[in-house]
Formats: C-alpha cells, structure tokens, sequence
C-alpha cells in the first residue's frame, strides 16, 4: 500500500499527471526514513530536514509533523517487515501548461511508499569496498534534498562502470560528499568530516557517526578536508541510511591505507551495530 495525495492505494493503482512539476521539471523534494523493529529512527530528525528541503524549495509543507508521523504510520503498518525504509516524496503539482514560473494555485503531489531495509552483508565490512572520484559538478545547492538527482545518477553510474561501490566527490580541491553517502576520512588517528553546508546533504547517519565518535572519546574535527588529505588517509569511510558504516579499501584504483579495512572503523562498525541495536531498535 502507498499513500498519494489523500488516498491509500495499491501501487499498481497510483497515477500522476503527465503535467506534474516533478515529473516536467524535477521540481520537488523528497526524504527516506530507515524503520527499525517497525519504529522510524529519528523520525523529528528527517521531518525537520524535509521541511528545511520545501523551504530551499519555496513550497510550502503540506502537512504538520503530527500529520505525517500518522500517515509515515499507516504505511509501516501496513508493510511487511519489521525493517524498512520509508520514502516521502512532494512535488509542486500539477499545472495546466509547461512554464518554468511557479504555478499560483497548484496542489502538492504528495506521495509515501514503505520498501525493505536490507543491511549491507557482512563480507563489505571485512573486505571493504572500491570507490573512484569524480569532479562534483553538480548545482550549488546540495543540501537540499531535491528529487532532480540527474547528476547524482550520472555520478554513480561511473562507479557501477567501473566495478566500484561508489563516487567520491572533490570540488575546488575539498571533499564534498559520495554520490549517496557522506564521506568520513581518518588520518593522522583523527576523524575528519567535511562541515555541514550547501555543498553536501546533511546526513542523519553522518550524526550518528560523529555523535558515537565523541561519546567514545575519538579525536574528530567538522572542517573543510582537502583532496591531498582523502588521498593520503589511512582510512575512508561512506555512511548512509542504507549502506550503514563501509570502508573504502581502493580508491581509483590505490589502496586506501594497507587495503584493508582500518581498525579504527572495525571500532566504530561495532558501536554503530549496538547502537542499533540498543536505540534504533529500542532493545
């Protein structure tokens, strides 16, 4: 079952219009809620980025925190699995003919959909994974989290081509982020995470790992993290809501450190995994 503008449905049941703005101009925004033991983790956290998302957006958000816990609810409820990850997604909506201008009396499209949530396997956090890196060359607003994710696609297909797991993102000389994850970077025995700004997404993962890191007592610095440091790093790390924790082991084609995973994320990989167990399933 998803949710669609005001209706629960069968997915093969929803339809959109052709003149959607999402659909025309990619004009929306959307949000993805990992679910653990059918709770949503963080749910405050995402709502809040959501929102931050429709305002970079200048669309105003259809419904109040309270209104979309209830519907992010039906939809758990009706998913099989107790693992999931919730999508939301908001368009500008429909307008009668194709003009850039925003439309002065469109109605939000508005849609939620529940998919399983399967852990990365075990073998990539021993074995760890192959990244290349590419020129960030997409717009200026990445901490939006927009559904116009053309260049994201083209990012990632170049990992997909060349056998990696994943693009890392240099702009003007700096780390900005993956194609879809946030990056974090451990040299000299330090943990260094590119500062939240409009050039990365704001990650709820990326939080976690920063928060486990200064319960635990690891040296980390937020700050700009030059390219030479990312090549030079005795560890590389990408997060995500559904890639956890990984090691980058190769990066274009060179190892990362001794080309293992590093003790330092086989530390944080399991505080990660208790964490997880202990708050984001509540157990």
């Amino acid at each position: 079952m998803i949710y669609l503008s005001g209706a629960f449905m069968p997915l093969t049941e929803a339809r959109v219009s052709v003149m959607d703005r999402g659909f025309l101009f990619g004009d929306g925004v959307y949000e993805v809620i990992p679910v653990y033991s059918r709770r949503p983790f963080r749910l405050e956290q995402h709502l809040q980025r959501l929102a931050n998302s429709l305002a970079g957006i200048r669309l105003d958000n259809p419904h109040s925190a309270a209104e979309w816990a209830g519907l992010i609810g039906k939809i758990i409820d009706a998913a099989p699995g107790d693992d999931q990850q919730v999508y939301l997604q908001i368009t500008r909506g429909s307008d009668i003919r194709r003009n850039h201008a925003f439309p002065q009396s469109a109605v939000p499209t508005v849609f939620i959909m529940s998919e399983p949530l399967v852990p990365p396997p075990p073998e990539l956090c021993r074995q760890g994974i192959q990244a290349i890196s590419a020129t960030d060359n997409r717009w200026l607003r990445c901490d939006i989290k927009s559904t116009s994710l053309l260049a994201n696609c083209l990012l990632r297909q170049m990992a997909v081509e060349a056998g990696c797991a994943e693009t890392i993102l240099f702009r003007d000389g700096f780390l900005s982020e993956g194609a879809a994850s946030n990056v974090f970077v451990v040299r000299g025995g330090a943990l260094l995470a590119p500062q939240k700004n409009h050039l990365m997404l704001p990650g709820i993962t990326y939080d976690v790992v920063l928060e486990l890191a200064a319960t635990h007592g690891v040296r980390h610095e937020v700050r700009d993290v030059l390219e030479e440091e990312v090549r030079q790093a005795e560890e590389l790390w990408i997060s995500s809501s559904n890639k956890e924790v990984l090691p980058i082991v190769g990066l274009d084609g060179s190892p990362v450190g001794d080309g293992k995973p590093g003790k330092l994320f086989a530390v944080m990989n399991g505080w990660y995994q208790e964490f997880k167990r202990a708050v984001m399933r509540g157990s």
